[in-house]
């Protein structure tokens, strides 16, 4: 049996994880955790993770939560091609970077928004979160402005977990080809990939549930 991965597919980190595990030909069991029946407030799931976040892997015993985290474990632990998390200290850090850039600036702030019409029944999405997505989606296109991906001219985790992000979010702050030239050009060559479908069953599925959301 390969590692366990605790999930819901329509949400972007895990879907990075997805990703990963597919290009790297690792098999993860899934299991179901529903966050709009709290399943992630539930004691037990708590105990795995206090931080009652998706998506958790456990590995044989070993507990890690976290995308950002999950990821290069993965990689590191699994993966033939090194490339996807590069053992060069530099190229290592800057991957290091875009993942956390990911998890503090692009992925949150459209969770942000997401988790206040999902959970909080908002009824409207104040401008100003709108302004500051679109500064992530700027900062990203400058970022693709010096390098082919994200974070050099070869694909690595740090696009799995921008790609996931940028298409969710895209249904907050539209994406234009005269707006952002370079994410666009990147998401066409993003969704070759074979393994893109990992990311775009949840998708699919997240902007169904978005369409039920989103303010009129």
């Amino acid at each position: 049996m390969g590692p366990t991965l605790y999930m819901l597919p329509p949400s972007p980190p895990v879907r990075s994880v997805l990703m990963c595990a597919k290009a790297i030909g690792v098999n993860l069991n899934s299991i179901k955790v529903d966050l709009l029946a709290g399943d992630h407030l539930k004691p037990e799931f708590l105990k795995m993770n206090p931080q009652h976040t998706i998506p958790v892997l456990d590995d044989d015993g070993f507990i890690l939560p976290d995308s950002h985290a999950i990821m290069p474990y993965l990689v590191s632990k699994y993966g033939k091609d090194k490339t996807l998390y590069p053992t060069d200290l530099r190229e290592r850090a800057i991957v290091d970077h875009r993942l956390h850039f990911d998890s503090s600036i692009l992925f949150n702030r459209g969770l942000i928004i997401s988790r206040s019409l999902i959970f909080e029944e908002a009824r409207e999405i104040p401008q100003k979160l709108l302004d500051q997505l679109s500064e992530a989606f700027h900062m990203v296109e400058k970022f693709l402005q010096k390098t082919e991906y994200v974070a050099g001219n070869q694909m690595t985790i740090a696009d799995f977990s921008f790609v996931t992000s940028i298409t969710s979010w895209a249904v907050f702050v539209p994406l234009s080809e005269a707006q952002f030239p370079k994410i666009t050009a990147w998401l066409k060559k993003m969704k070759q990939l074979p393994y893109y479908r990992e990311n775009q069953i949840g998708l699919d599925q997240f902007l169904q549930l978005m369409e039920t959301k989103m303010p009129k």
